[in-house]
């Protein structure tokens, strides 16, 4: 976030804050784990793009030289091996910006975490 910028109120408000070509990248994102999680509402949570399903479910962020992918730690472990590629830490993955998104592969981890989210949310009891 730039300085002397305002929080955004929504996801359309944080990606239009960007270059075209990191927006294109950011709506690309944003519909893939739109797809993987029909039901995963939009929100702004620590100041970028969210989406919950039962609590957070991913975030993702642009960022000077790539783009965050934040599906928690258990959603970076379980995927380890196919992430290999990228920069990755305990609940992040990093796409760099001059290289291609896996689309796929970020839809797989959402659905994952979707499955997680859903597992937990039984285990209390919970109904949507």
């Amino acid at each position: 976030m730039k300085p002397n910028q305002t929080a955004p109120q929504n996801i359309d408000e944080y990606i239009a804050d960007f270059p075209p070509e990191i927006q294109e990248k950011l709506e690309k994102i944003r519909a893939t784990i739109r797809k993987a999680a029909p039901k995963a509402e939009e929100a702004i949570s620590y100041m970028i793009p969210t989406f919950k399903l039962y609590g957070n479910l991913v975030h993702f962020a642009a960022f000077k030289n790539h783009i965050g992918f934040y599906p928690g730690a258990a959603g970076i472990e379980s995927f380890k091996e196919e992430l290999s590629a990228y920069e990755i830490s305990k609940g992040t993955v990093r796409f760099p910006l001059d290289q291609r998104i896996p689309f796929t592969l970020v839809s797989k981890i959402v659905k994952f975490r979707v499955q997680q989210n859903l597992d937990k949310a039984a285990a209390k009891g919970k109904k949507k």
